[in-house]
């Protein structure tokens, strides 16, 4: 499905009060723009094809300078980075950079400069409140076209969970109407003085419609990270279905003023195996009333999805849900334990790490990644369906062939491309290291690859290990596996 959504890689904003127009208060207007910085960002693009190549890029995008002579910014600003420049407004020298801390999941990342005199006069920021529909905000940041500030203003037009484009996981996210150009990322929508939104990303094909991170998400990153690690944000694990259907409702005997979702299932080392059962209904999350369309009320009129009271909370705490089982109302508590990577059998975007791969006597193996899915594009309906599955005990990664490289070897395998493998000399595996060990450690003289409907792949273990270098010099490959294996 092509993607409407592109993060936005060029952009800052910053938000005044809504009756006090940008010619008034001259002073504060030059405070806040000394705040805003322009990011410059050298990094490295792996090849999830070519999963032992790689190629450099540049990008720009914005940040804002908060407390601690920290930067906030977008995580997709400095993705992947080997080398992070940032100036100061109103300047030309740059500064080098470096990364504090990032949350991927949250399209956030703070960041420092090395030489301290850079923040010599600058007043940080601080975090406003979650806006109201139809306020006034200003947007501060260096768009592409020009190399100074550059401020449009908008309004809030919607807030609700949305989909971030660097994660494809979905949080709480601002909608306004104000221009959203790349080199705008990362930088402040700010409303009377203080930032209530990032700039995150903007909608392809569609008039003045982009997307803020918003104050609580920030808070709940800064608050993560305040014991020097990231932990992220927790998932419940739990598969639910919702409850609009009046058959299906009926099926469970609930009348009218019962609203809630099902509990369907549970990824299997979720902690909601030892809480919920199949078949309850949940009604409520920290005593928020769950709507039959599985959202919840988190201001007046304004409905957005249950996952936000999830998110709320850091990982390690406990969320409570009341629900009926068997006809009874009661109250749970569910520890939050896991992020949403821990629930997948394919994981999440991954930056700031090579793919993982071994090449066996040219044959190159890896794991079924989401970046590997975005960079093939549309197509390999198997590999998409296996992205939409939970893991269980015995299956906790995919392992594809990935490609074969022409050899004496694997005559007439050539065009094998993708293939999923499901046992090694007919045993299952759990992950890809497993695999990569049993193909390692095998003491035949035949290894046997197979997939789920039976058909072999044979590799001669000797000639294999005979052909290693040869194969890893004409293909000019410069290692046979990735340094985590």
């Amino acid at each position: 499905m092509i993607r409407k959504l592109f993060s936005v890689l060029l952009f800052t904003v910053a938000l005044f009060g809504a009756d006090c127009p940008l010619d008034v208060n001259q002073t504060q207007n030059e405070l806040l723009k000394e705040s805003i910085v322009k990011i410059f960002t050298v990094a490295k693009s792996p090849d999830f094809t070519r999963p032992w190549n790689s190629s450099m890029y540049r990008v720009t995008g914005s940040g804002t300078v908060i407390s601690g002579n920290r930067i906030l910014t977008n995580a997709h600003v400095v993705a992947n980075h080997t080398f992070i420049e940032v100036r100061r407004y109103g300047e030309t020298k740059r500064y080098e950079a470096k990364v504090l801390s990032v949350s991927h999941q949250a399209d956030l990342a703070l960041i420092t400069v090395k030489d301290k005199s850079f923040f010599k006069g600058i007043k940080p920021l601080t975090l406003g409140k979650l806006p109201k529909i139809e306020q006034k905000i200003a947007v501060f940041g260096y768009p592409t076209g020009g190399n100074t500030l550059s401020i449009t203003q908008g309004i809030v037009s919607r807030i609700e969970h949305h989909r971030y484009v660097h994660s494809n996981e979905k949080f709480l996210a601002i909608q306004v109407d104000a221009a959203i150009n790349p080199g705008n990322s990362g930088g402040p929508a700010i409303s009377d003085g203080k930032i209530v939104g990032v700039v995150m990303q903007n909608m392809s094909r569609a008039h003045s419609i982009g997307y803020l991170v918003p104050t609580m998400i920030i808070e709940h990153f800064l608050k993560d990270i305040a014991d020097g690690k990231y932990d992220g944000f927790p998932h419940t694990g739990l598969t639910i279905e919702k409850l609009e259907n009046p058959t299906l409702r009926t099926f469970y005997h609930l009348d009218d003023n019962v609203t809630g979702e099902l509990v369907v299932d549970w990824v299997y080392n979720s902690t909601a195996k030892d809480v919920f059962k199949k078949g309850d209904i949940i009604t409520a999350i920290d005593g928020h009333k769950i709507e039959n369309d599985g959202t919840v009320e988190f201001r007046y009129h304004e409905y957005t999805s249950m996952k936000y009271y999830v998110d709320l909370h850091q990982l390690g705490e406990s969320v409570t849900f009341d629900i009926i089982r068997d006809g009874k109302a009661q109250k749970v508590s569910l520890p939050l334990t896991h992020r949403v990577d821990d629930m997948l059998l394919v994981k999440t975007m991954r930056y700031d790490t090579m793919p993982t791969y071994f090449i066996y006597g040219g044959y190159v193996f890896t794991k079924l990644t989401s970046n590997l899915l975005v960079q093939y594009g549309g197509g390999v309906l198997e590999l998409r369906y296996l992205s939409t599955q939970y893991p269980t005990q015995k299956r906790k990664e995919v392992v594809i062939l990935l490609k074969v490289l022409a050899s004496s070897l694997s005559v007439g395998n050539y065009g094998i491309r993708r293939w999923v493998i499901e046992k090694v000399n007919g045993e299952t595996f759990p992950d890809f290291k497993t695999f990569y060990q049993k193909i390692m450690n095998a003491k035949g003289k035949i290894t046997l690859l197979e997939d789920k409907e039976g058909i072999k792949l044979a590799i001669d273990n000797a000639k294999a290990k005979e052909i290693g270098k040869e194969l890893l010099k004409r293909y000019a490959i410069a290692r046979w596996k990735s340094d985590d294996l």
